[in-house]
C-alpha cells in the first residue's frame, strides 16, 4: 500500500487574519483553495491556523470555516504561529503536516504530486509562481519557500520548530537542521525545468542552490504542469517587500545571514 494512502494532512497556516480584496480574510481564501485540491480517495485535509497572541478571530469567520482550528501563541511572529499550529497538529496524531501561508495557493494537483513523491522521500518543497494582486505573472521563484514544504509528522518532531529569534530568514535556519537530520527531500520544479546541476548553473541558479546547500540528499524532480505548483502573492504586506524596501528590514536580514552562515556554513537552501 502507498505511504500516503488513507492518511491525514495537517495544513499548518499562520495568519494575522489580513483582508484580502473584497471581504474575505487571505487564510479564508487559503483554505476554500486547498480543500478543491485534487487528492486520492482517502486522503483527509484538517486546517491548523496560528494567530498572534492578542488576534480576535471574527465570528463570522469560525463559523465560514468549520474545519478549521484556530491556535493562538504566545507571541507575535510568523515563527511562533507555525509552532504553536504545527504543535497542536501533531498532537492529534496527522500523518503528515503541510505549511501554506495565507496569502499563497496551491495549485490543483499539488498535494497529489507531494504524497506521490513522500513514497520515496521524507520531505517534499516546491518553486513558486510569483503574481501580483490582479494575479499577473511577474516570475518563477525557485526558492523552496514554506507554502510548498509538506513531511511526515514524525519529520516534524525530528527537526524542532522553528528557531522563533529569526524574523526573515527562518525558513532557511529550519532547511539547515533538515540537512542536519539526514532526511531525504525532493523539491519539485515545473516539467520544462532543468534538474541537473550544471544545467541549473547555467541558467536557474537557485534551483542549483537547493542541490547545492541543500544538504547530502536533495534531488529535483519535475512534475508534468507547465507552472510551478504553487502560487505565491506579492504584495505590500509581504516580508520580501519589506526587505526590498526598507532599509531597517534589509540590514535586519543581512544580520540574520551572517548569523546562518556562522551557525551552518552556508546560507541552507
Amino acid at each position: 500500500m502507498s505511504r500516503s494512502a488513507d492518511c491525514s494532512i495537517a495544513v499548518v497556516i499562520p495568519s494575522r487574519l489580513e483582508a484580502a480584496e473584497g471581504d474575505k480574510l487571505f487564510v479564508e481564501q487559503a483554505v476554500e483553495a486547498a480543500c478543491t485540491q485534487s487528492i486520492p480517495r482517502g486522503v483527509q485535509l484538517s486546517f491548523f491556523v496560528g494567530i498572534d497572541v492578542d488576534a480576535q478571530v471574527p465570528r463570522s469567520v469560525e463559523n465560514h470555516l468549520p474545519r478549521v482550528t484556530f491556535v493562538r501563541s504566545r507571541g507575535r511572529s510568523q515563527a511562533a504561529a507555525i509552532n504553536v499550529a504545527a504543535a497542536a497538529a501533531a498532537a492529534q496524531g496527522h500523518d503528515f503536516i503541510a505549511l501554506l501561508e495565507d496569502d499563497d495557493r496551491w495549485e490543483p494537483n499539488f498535494l497529489s504530486w507531494a504524497l506521490a513523491f513522500l513514497d520515496t522521500s521524507d520531505f517534499v518543497s516546491s518553486n513558486q509562481l510569483e503574481v501580483d494582486a490582479e494575479g499577473r505573472c511577474i516570475r518563477v521563484n525557485d526558492f523552496p519557500t514554506p507554502s510548498g514544504w509538506i513531511m511526515a509528522s514524525e519529520l516534524w518532531r525530528t527537526v524542532g520548530p522553528f528557531d522563533e529569534s529569526f524574523r526573515w530568514h527562518l525558513d532557511n535556519d529550519w532547511l539547515g537542521r533538515l540537512a542536519i537530520s539526514q532526511a531525504n527531500r525532493v523539491h519539485l520544479v515545473e516539467a520544462t525545468a532543468p534538474i541537473t546541476i550544471d544545467s541549473c548553473a547555467q541558467v536557474r541558479p537557485w534551483i542549483a542552490n537547493v542541490l547545492v546547500h541543500g544538504g547530502p540528499h536533495s534531488a529535483v524532480r519535475r512534475h508534468l504542469s507547465s507552472r510551478p505548483l504553487i502560487r505565491r502573492l506579492v504584495h505590500r504586506g509581504s516580508g520580501m517587500y519589506s526587505i526590498a524596501t526598507n532599509p531597517a528590514a534589509a540590514m535586519e536580514s543581512q544580520k540574520e545571514y551572517e548569523q546562518l552562515i556562522a551557525r551552518y556554513g552556508r546560507i541552507p537552501w
